[in-house]
């Protein structure tokens, strides 16, 4: 889906290019099926060739892999999730200044 998404369309070729480690063609073929039968990919026909693309925005794919992540590995809890990631010795002064503004733009937010 990566690939995909920054591609916005491609081939079972150009995704398997993409992969730093591919597996086999069929393989990437096989789960490209598999992504199309759920309903995350449709493709066309170019010629001999299936181009595949996403069916699913950006914006609600990633809503929705987070909120996977957080149901699966936090029990559902944001805060734990949120205070996984806040570990000092890899977030810069900056990107901790940028997170305390959004908590504040959130908080006024609900404010109303």
């Amino acid at each position: 889906m990566d690939v995909l998404y920054r591609k916005e369309r491609a081939t079972a070729a150009e995704v398997m290019a993409e992969m730093p480690e591919p597996p086999g063609y069929s393989a990437v073929r096989t789960y490209l099926a598999i992504l199309e039968k759920k309903g995350h990919v449709r493709h066309e026909k170019d010629g001999a060739k299936f181009v595949f693309f996403p069916t699913i925005r950006l914006d609600r794919a990633k809503r929705s892999a987070v909120s996977h992540l957080i149901h699966t590995f936090f029990g559902g809890s944001r805060e734990r999730a949120v205070a996984e990631l806040l570990d000092p010795k890899q977030m810069t002064k900056e990107e901790l200044d940028r997170l305390a503004d959004l908590i504040e733009k959130s908080r006024k937010g609900k404010s109303r």
